[in-house]
């Protein structure tokens, strides 16, 4: 079955003071049509800068795609010219950030922001665009839109900010939406209504989702899929109900047995011991290694393969059955 998205042997890095830093290695990812992809992963293992260069907006220098293809509709994007990209960025895939308050334009009203969507992608006039700017704030549930388009986005909360993000990356019906920690900095209410509006949204439009978060359960209550990235690797891949209850990467029993739970006693937090090694420091072998229980010579020795671990489930570890 031919694939919406295929992201293949993806390496990315970035070129500092303190030398240079894998921040993408060997990542392959599969999205299908309308489907809901989940990447979880620790702050810094490599999530939203395998979204950015889907799109290939990550900031050279001091970033650099080393190797790998991104699939899309027949085409590597990879190997197209800028002008392009330019034409399916917004239009084909479009990405909704972790901020809205620094991806918004302080200078320029929210309306404006939106109808520059229709004027580049579909050569509306200014009043044409203008009305569709207010039609898509409507779509996305922002309170007396027509006002609204005229507000500035320091006027706006930080929930309606989100939305009018959402409205215009949906504004073109893309084919794939990117959505980099939709919620980030949002109360549990207002984080429950944007996801509300995504899935919703979702569903009208049939595009896939791309679900960038280190939130399970944002993972359990939207995604089909899941894929755990740890030190820039993709550590599992596999159905959400297998990841959750099925899993074999001791990270992801890490990740899942870190959750805070009512059942447990006052205090009884679990966690995953140790820290994060540098992305230009990593332990030989497994870069999981350092930190995990149920470590092997191995482990220490070879870094392993991403491999089959049942139907649709892989995993990027030397234990044939997982011993918990």
């Amino acid at each position: 079955m031919d694939h919406l998205l295929e992201v293949r042997d993806l390496s990315v890095s970035f070129h500092l003071l303190e030398g240079i830093i894998p921040a993408v290695a060997k990542v392959d990812l599969v999205l299908d049509e309308g489907e809901i992809l989940g990447v979880v992963g620790e702050s810094a293992c490599g999530k939203s800068v395998t979204a950015k260069s889907i799109l290939r907006i990550i900031p050279t220098p001091p970033g650099r795609i080393n190797s790998g293809k991104v699939l899309f509709e027949g085409r590597d994007l990879m190997e197209l010219h800028e002008e392009e990209m330019q034409a399916i960025r917004g239009e084909k895939i479009s990405m909704i950030f972790q901020e809205p308050m620094t991806s918004l334009n302080p200078a320029f009203t929210v309306g404006d922001q939106i109808a520059e969507v229709f004027r580049f992608h579909r050569g509306l006039s200014k009043p044409e665009a203008w009305g569709k700017a207010v039609e898509e704030l409507r779509r996305v549930e922002i309170p007396d839109p027509g006002k609204r388009a005229r507000s500035y986005p320091h006027e706006l909360s930080g929930g309606m900010r989100q939305r009018a993000m959402i409205a215009i990356a949906l504004a073109c019906r893309p084919r794939i939406l990117i959505a980099d920690e939709p919620t980030t900095a949002l109360d549990v209410t207002i984080q429950a209504q944007i996801l509300k509006l995504i899935a919703q949204l979702q569903r009208e439009i049939g595009m896939s989702v791309i679900l960038i978060t280190h939130n399970l359960g944002i993972v359990a209550s939207l995604a089909q899929r899941v894929a755990v990235m740890y030190a820039g690797r993709i550590v599992e891949e596999g159905p959400v109900e297998t990841i959750f209850n099925g899993h074999h990467h001791p990270y992801t029993r890490g990740l899942l047995q870190s959750v805070p739970r009512l059942d447990l006693p006052q205090g009884d937090l679990q966690e995953i011991r140790g820290t994060v090694p540098r992305l230009n420091d990593l332990p030989e072998g497994c870069a999981f290694s350092n930190r995990c229980d149920f470590v092997m010579d191995l482990c220490r020795r070879q870094e392993p393969e991403l491999r089959s671990a049942g139907e649709g489930h892989f995993s990027r570890c030397w234990l044939d059955e997982p011993p918990w």
